[in-house]
């Protein structure tokens, strides 16, 4: 990231995510932004972030509803990034709500293109998932619907000062309701480990990745694409043997049904997207699927270091590392 890409800028962050929240705004204080506003109705949470980064000058805490457009709008007065991670998230629970996950999810992202064109903000990145690629469930729909919205606002919106651009990866190690946090807890508490499937995959990144992967997608999108981070993925049950061996425990593993709409590996990239690939300093970038990719002259661009990549699809199946080598990458996390 060049020194001085937030320097003096104003930045919005939506959406309570507080690992997330707390990672990103330590990284973005580093470049000296005129000012970090972030946008939530959780007033405690909102304390709690005052408290842990010292009541600091730079940082703004609106309450606020991501539904409420009005006071959206007013939100965004006068800033000129915006990091979009709202959303409703629990799986189960949006299934029996699936109308709220509509208003939150899909109808929210509209209005935040809206506001964000009049207020002549420079650009979005949209937090997404892998949950956006082949969706099969109310979830994964939003997410890939609120995907298609940002990225086809570069086209719909005309002559526009706004820039929409996405990152998509997975849960983030020791993030809330993730994997690696359940099952700590099962060790604390001698319970038994849950399989859903022998044969299930996860990718693993880190919250510095994460935070590492929305600085690039700053720098270097010019619209339209997808940002996907190049990570490890490993064997679920070979993680779970890996938080035995580094916490010495002995807790046995118990072989469960798979949850509705749970998918065995997970998918960033689907052979679709795979044919318009570029190959960039450690990331995927998807490529527009409306018209040919065009590199703009007057805007920055990594014309000059990409490589076309044709793939099939980018799955936590395809190659997946050693129970010994979660253990060396990964065991600082894994420890209770």
């Amino acid at each position: 990231m060049t020194s001085n890409f937030f320097e003096g800028k104003t930045i919005l962050i939506t959406g309570w995510t507080w690992f997330l929240w707390r990672a990103l705004t330590k990284e973005l204080l580093k470049y000296n932004p005129h000012a970090i506003r972030i946008y939530s109705r959780d007033e405690v949470k909102h304390f709690k972030m005052q408290q842990e980064f010292n009541n600091n000058e730079k940082l703004r805490f609106l309450i606020g509803d991501i539904r409420d457009y009005n006071r959206l709008e007013k939100a965004l007065k006068g800033v000129d990034y915006v990091i979009n991670a709202a959303a409703l998230k629990r799986l189960d629970l949006i299934e029996y709500n699936t109308e709220e996950a509509v208003k939150t999810n899909i109808l929210w992202t509209l209005n935040l293109v809206r506001a964000c064109e009049n207020n002549k903000v420079k650009k979005v990145v949209f937090v997404s998932t892998d949950k956006a690629c082949s969706p099969v469930n109310t979830y994964w729909a939003c997410k890939f619907v609120s995907e298609r919205i940002m990225t086809e606002s570069n086209y719909s919106n005309g002559a526009s000062w706004t820039v929409y651009t996405c990152v998509r990866y997975g849960n983030v190690i020791n993030s809330t309701w993730s994997l690696i946090p359940i099952l700590q807890d099962k060790i604390k508490n001698n319970e038994d480990f849950l399989l859903t499937d022998e044969r299930m995959t996860r990718f693993l990144i880190t919250e510095e990745q994460a935070v590492q992967l929305i600085m690039n997608a700053f720098e270097h999108s010019i619209w339209w694409e997808v940002f996907v981070p190049k990570l490890p993925s490993v064997r679920v049950i070979d993680l779970m043997e890996a938080m035995k061996t580094v916490n010495n425990s002995n807790n046995k593993i118990i072989h469960i049904w798979l949850r509705p709409g749970e998918k065995i590996h997970e998918l960033m990239i689907n052979e679709a997207e795979g044919s318009r690939i570029v190959d960039f300093k450690g990331m995927y970038i998807i490529k527009s699927m409306i018209e040919e990719y065009k590199i703009l002259e007057d805007k920055p661009n990594y014309s000059k270091s990409w490589e076309d990549k044709q793939i099939i699809c980018y799955s936590s199946e395809t190659e997946t590392i050693s129970t010994d080598e979660i253990i060396e990458r990964f065991s600082l996390y894994l420890k209770i």
